[in-house]
């Protein structure tokens, strides 16, 4: 017995914030690098952000202090993961995990954002 289903409570998106040390330099490698769009700010100076790119969503939250967990903080899917490898290794992100087939039918890396968080990016294969 699952109490939400029970109640026909059916769930929507959920997008991961990712706590960053300096907005600015946030929103230029999602925006130039990546090739979101701001579509949300708030705060002055701004302290927390939403980005859109197709049907992905992130949300940055400004967190001086913050420290990088040593884990995958986000997974992202996308179509051309070989393109998006390259496109991180030319901005100079930090890849963490090489390009690979994986035996669970992916193909993935993990590369750093300027600020640690560790994203997961894999296609279908």
């Amino acid at each position: 017995m699952n109490d939400i289903a029970d109640h026909g409570v059916r769930f929507g998106r959920i997008a991961a914030t990712l706590p960053v040390r300096n907005m600015g330099r946030a929103h230029d490698f999602y925006t130039r690098v990546l090739g979101f769009e701001k579509i949300f700010e708030n705060g002055h100076p701004v302290g927390f952000m939403i980005l859109k790119r197709g049907g992905a969503e992130l949300h940055l939250t400004l967190q001086p202090g913050h420290k990088a967990a040593a884990f995958n903080v986000a997974h992202l899917m996308v179509d051309d993961v070989d393109a998006l490898h390259t496109v991180c290794k030319r901005s100079g992100s930090r890849i963490i995990k090489s390009l690979q087939d994986k035996d669970y039918g992916l193909r993935a890396f993990v590369f750093e954002d300027p600020d640690g968080n560790r994203i997961d990016v894999g296609q279908a294969m």
